[in-house]
Order: structure tokens, then sequence, then C-alpha cells
């Protein structure tokens, strides 16, 4: 199941994104297919099959972000949330053999390119929610549990 929440910050860089494609790329490749497609034969030429593959690789997309945009509840900070581990959390976590990590709980959307980012439909985030500084969670996935106790928790305002 995917969640259909992100943080005022994902929901920015999407309408980023849209707002390129369909301002910036979209126009700049559709008078690159109208210059090919002057030259003539389109069978035999490279840059009309390119940008046309292109545009329509764009077009794509812009009508994925539009639709999912419109799906999308952003959740903004609240000041409810200190201490315990909500949506948009930035999280510290340390295990028995002093593994760390550090990282922000987010929706499905905004973690593609994020090393820092965790799902908040992943079992860690699942496991993470509403605890607080110093519990201790065990997260199951399918071939192992794992132990973990929480050292930081911030949000970005």
């Amino acid at each position: 199941m995917k969640t259909n929440l992100i943080t005022k910050e994902g929901h920015e860089a999407l309408q980023s994104e849209l707002d390129f494609l369909w301002q910036k790329e979209r126009p700049e490749i559709t008078k690159k297919v109208s210059w090919a497609a002057s030259l003539g034969d389109r069978s035999d030429n490279a840059d009309y099959q390119y940008n046309k593959q292109r545009l329509r690789e764009i077009d794509r997309r812009i009508r994925f972000l539009r639709k999912r945009i419109e799906a999308l509840k952003v959740v903004e900070y609240s000041t409810e949330q200190e201490g315990r581990v909500f949506f948009g959390a930035w999280v510290g976590i340390e295990n028995d053999d002093a593994e760390t990590m550090y990282f922000r709980i987010v929706g499905g959307d905004e973690i593609y390119g994020r090393q820092d980012y965790i799902s908040v439909d992943s079992p860690m985030a699942r496991a993470l929610l509403k605890k607080e500084v110093d519990d201790d969670i065990v997260v199951e996935t399918p071939s192992k549990k794992t132990y973990w106790s929480i050292t930081c928790i911030k949000y970005s305002k």
C-alpha cells in the first residue's frame, strides 16, 4: 500500500519538476521535432525519431505528475510532533553492534535519489512511528529481526 503523504519540500520538488517539463523542456523538444520534421523523410531522420520519443516521455511524466500531485496530501510540521517520531521526522538510531543510521521519514514519492530518506510505508518507519528518544524498536523483515534504539528526533521547521 502506498501512502499519499508528502512533505512540503517534496511537494515543491514535484511541482518544480512539472513546471520545468511543461514550461521549458517540452517547448524546446517541440521546436526540435518541428525543425526535424521540416527536413523531409522522417523514417531516416534520427533527430526527429529521438525527439519525438523524448516528447512522448515528457508528456507521460507530465500526466503522471499532474495526477500524483493532485492525489497527495502535504503534511506540515506541527509542534505536537516534538519528541516523538511522526511523518517528516529526521531520526537517528543505533543497534547493539554500534551501527548507526540517520534518515528522514517521508512519502514514497520522495525517496528516489536520496540515501537519507525512507518511505513511511517501510518496515523501519512503521516500527518507529510514535516512539520517543531512547525507545527500543524491533524491525521485522522477511529475512531477519533487528533491534534498534532511537538516539535523536528532529524536524525541519
